[in-house]
């Protein structure tokens, strides 16, 4: 791998910005939620361990010039692309949970309804109408008992529909910025003593399936033993894990009809993914903080993507995979200084493919994560062939308000592999011939500078259980991008977002 020289623009805009420890953080609102619903029940009635919350978000997008529209992003940044490449929608979000907490017993079910409103993905022929984000008035998010106490026994199993989340959520993560969140239909068993704890799951994808009952796949399983090691050390969190993601190839011949990209379908794959996790604790370094995390990943799989054709799909010879990630990150806060400032770098980093046309496979493979904001708020890259420097500023004008700013420099890995968007699909322009100037595509001759993203986010908790935030994005293009669209034109991107979470 080489590291790329950061340009003259991205290094004023370096000296001039900044984020937090690993992304932007709300502030956390006066006081604990779920909300007034559920204090009235306990205030009014002898329901103790009893839990009800109605969570409602809605949130305005507008994106320009990289719009995830019914185009798809090979048209970003395209000056006059086929059709617009500009979309503005509303999003909305309403989920009722109800919960009970007992010494050796536990549930919860959560339903969700998701809608888009106004949305230039909409394609009423294409599956699931090509909406991402609404599948219809009801879903069942959630539905699990959890069976055990860790202070009365080391073992609990948590069984049902359920969130996965680790870590940071490069690699596993609920992406609870969707519209529709991640779930799973899994058995996870936690054993905990005083020196170290593991989860050991099995979980199988639940599939967007617009207006119908979504379930877990049976042949798209995600499972892992993910470590944690509280007496190793009082000053540092130490993590290791193993994910394997093993698709099955009968899954190319399921009825994808229901689904939108970039759901279906999933490449056939036997994926492992082994990782080291540590970071500093609270306080335990005084003002600084560090956190690095590396990732192998071994197996085989295939190269699928939503375009694929059935038969394509079910011929698609098996890949080697080798491949690796790291992230590197370290922090400063000022404690006493007025607005508590935080600054930090981090560097992320995925392998690409060199040779696209061998046996092997080096691309990352980013798994089911929450990538929102890791990577810039405009959501245009995943954690594969990707070198993102990321310099972070966050602030807290009180303790109901927080800003941040942040800047990414993003650079390809390798100019031999396809730039990758959120959803981890390479954005290759069909019919643009590599070096034609046309399209994205592999491109070897090319430079690996993707371009520069600058970000503002700011977060204010009006009262309990009332949050509101808004965020503004500007993507300045490099040379990789001006020069796949030599042909057509490029230009830079815009995007902002408002939002209101409600918590009753």
């Amino acid at each position: 791998m080489q590291l790329p020289k950061t340009p003259a623009l991205a290094l004023l805009l370096l000296t001039a910005a900044s984020q937090a420890f690993s992304q932007y953080i709300p502030p956390s609102p006066a006081a604990p939620v779920p909300g007034v619903i559920d204090d009235y029940i306990k205030s009014d009635t002898p329901l103790a361990g009893w839990d009800f919350v109605v969570n409602d978000r809605l949130r305005f997008e507008d994106k320009s010039d990289a719009g995830t529209t019914h185009a798809g992003s090979n048209f970003d940044f395209f000056t006059a692309p086929p059709s617009d490449n500009s979309n503005q929608y509303w999003l909305n979000r309403l989920m009722p949970r109800l919960g009970y907490t007992g010494d050796l017993f536990a549930f919860v079910v959560e339903a969700r309804s998701s809608y888009s409103f106004g949305d230039d993905r909409y394609t009423g022929t294409a599956a699931g109408k090509n909406l991402a984000e609404d599948d219809g008035p009801f879903q069942l998010q959630m539905a699990y008992v959890l069976i055990g106490n860790l202070k009365e026994f080391p073992v609990t199993a948590k069984i049902g529909r359920q969130e996965l989340t680790y870590g940071d959520q490069r690699l596993v993560g609920n992406a609870f910025w969707l519209n529709i969140p991640h779930t799973f239909d899994a058995v996870k068993l936690r054993y905990q003593n005083s020196f170290f704890g593991v989860d050991v799951f099995a979980a199988n994808l639940v599939y967007v399936e617009e207006d119908h009952f979504e379930e877990g796949n049976s042949q798209d399983t995600l499972s892992g033993a993910y470590f944690d090691f509280p007496g190793i050390s009082n000053d540092n969190v130490t993590e290791l894990y193993l994910f394997a993601r093993n698709v099955a190839r009968g899954i190319v011949t399921d009825n994808w009809s229901l689904v939108p990209a970039p759901f279906r379908f999933t490449a056939p794959q036997d994926i492992y993914t082994l990782g080291y996790r540590t970071k500093s604790k609270p306080g335990t370094l005084g003002p600084w903080d560090y956190g690095i995390e590396t990732m192998w990943q071994f197996g085989d799989r295939t190269a699928v993507f939503p375009a694929t054709t059935v038969a394509a799909a079910k011929a698609a010879p098996r890949l080697d995979q080798s491949a690796w990630a790291f992230i590197l990150q370290g922090g400063y806060t000022w404690k006493d200084a007025p607005l508590q400032p935080r600054l930090a770098l981090i560097m992320s980093a995925a392998s690409g493919d060199q040779n696209s046309k061998d046996k092997d496979s080096e691309t990352f493979q980013n798994l089911l994560p929450s990538n929102h904001g890791l990577y810039g708020i405009m959501d245009l890259s995943s954690l594969q062939n990707l070198i993102d420097y990321r310099l972070s500023l966050m602030t807290k004008p009180s303790a109901a308000t927080s800003l941040a700013l942040d800047v990414h420099q993003q650079y390809l890995e390798t100019t031999n592999d396809y730039w990758y968007n959120v959803a981890g699909v390479p954005r290759n322009t069909a019919g643009a011939t590599p070096g034609s100037g046309k399209g994205f595509g592999i491109n070897p001759n090319y430079s690996s500078d993707l371009g520069e993203e600058v970000d503002a986010i700011g977060g204010w908790t009006v009262h309990r259980g009332l949050l509101l935030e808004m965020g503004v994005g500007h993507y300045f293009i490099g040379q990789y991008i001006r020069e796949s669209l030599r042909a057509v034109g490029s230009r830079d991107a815009n995007y902002g977002y408002v939002q209101a979470t409600l918590n009753l």
